[in-house]
């Protein structure tokens, strides 16, 4: 056995620091931790409950267009939220486009200004 237990973070490629800030801190509420090292790169560490989004300002090695709509059929990250319904209003406001669960959960999945596909939850 080898002890995983635990997501301590996901690392996403933006194109630009800022423009993704204005996603995940200003839309979504994420805290930026100001205890990111210098790097080489510009990014940005953000708090998501005792985990991290790591946003790596980088050449991107992979397609932006051509990815499936539907973001649960794309590599995904998938976070818990206290109301999906309160979500939704903030995407449909800031013009994001998101998709449903199609398992039936409450869910939606939306996508970042880079393309990168997140998964919302609500649990019961």
């Amino acid at each position: 056995m080898t002890g995983v237990s635990k997501i301590l973070h996901a690392s996403f490629i933006v194109a630009d620091t800022r423009r993704a800030l204005d996603f995940y801190q200003q839309l979504l509420g994420l805290e930026v931790d100001t205890h990111r090292p210098e790097l080489g790169y510009p990014g940005v560490w953000l708090h998501i409950g005792d985990g991290q989004i790591h946003l790596l300002e980088l050449p991107n090695p992979d397609p932006i267009t051509g990815r499936p709509a539907h973001g649960g059929r794309d590599r995904h990250l998938a976070m818990q939220v206290d109301s999906i319904s309160d979500l939704k209003q903030k995407l449909d406001t800031a013009n994001i486009p998101c998709t449903v669960s199609k398992s039936g959960r409450k869910a939606l999945f939306c996508r970042d200004p880079d393309g990168n596909a997140l998964e919302f939850i609500e649990l019961t």
